[in-house]
């Protein structure tokens, strides 16, 4: 089995990131085979709507996406982590998803011949953290990613959160959402 981890998070080794290894940490406990990447390193343009996937069944944009369209299509799950700016997800994940829509084809007017790339129910956990220290405060928000997730077609596993992260190390003071995420991972 191979897992996905997707860091949205600008900081490079902050809380994202020890929550989303934390995922994939239990994964490869159960003999999955992981892979990061970093959003924010990479040359990811949003999405300029040109609607060439519906025709092509490809994006035309030529950048780092067309390697995460690689890995994507060839991973059995996935693990979506960003920490919540301004009540979304940051502007590197928002990319990121955006261009999902070449691999789903879910469009009513695509050309039946371009079928969806990504495996029929990749499986998905989706990982947050936010410096609000209510633990409740995005439930809405987390449930509606699911759901858009559900939409493209991911068979999602779960949704994690630690809140009250700000500072880089916050979230080590979490070991209770640490080992709930591992243990996510492990169902994997």
């Amino acid at each position: 089995m191979k897992v996905l981890g997707l860091m949205g998070s600008p900081r490079g080794n902050g809380n994202t990131a020890t929550l989303v290894n934390a995922v994939l940490e239990g994964a490869a406990e159960n003999g999955a085979e992981t892979k990061v990447y970093h959003l924010a390193k990479m040359d990811l343009k949003a999405c300029s709507g040109c609607m060439s996937c519906r025709a092509d069944g490809k994006c035309v944009i030529d950048d780092d996406m067309q390697e995460l369209y690689e890995e994507v299509c060839s991973s059995d799950a996935l693990v979506i982590g960003s920490p919540i700016y301004m009540w979304e997800i940051t502007t590197q994940t928002k990319a990121f998803v955006d261009r999902l829509i070449a691999l789903t084809c879910w469009q009513p007017c695509a050309k039946p011949e371009f079928a969806p790339l990504i495996k029929l129910n990749t499986k998905l956990v989706l990982a947050y953290t936010y410096g609000n220290p209510n633990p409740n405060n995005f439930n809405q928000y987390f449930k509606y990613m699911e759901g858009l997730f559900s939409y493209l077609g991911f068979d999602v596993q779960e949704s994690i959160w630690a809140s009250g992260t700000i500072d880089l190390d916050d979230i080590l003071h979490q070991p209770d959402v640490l080992e709930n995420a591992k243990e996510i991972g492990k169902k994997l």
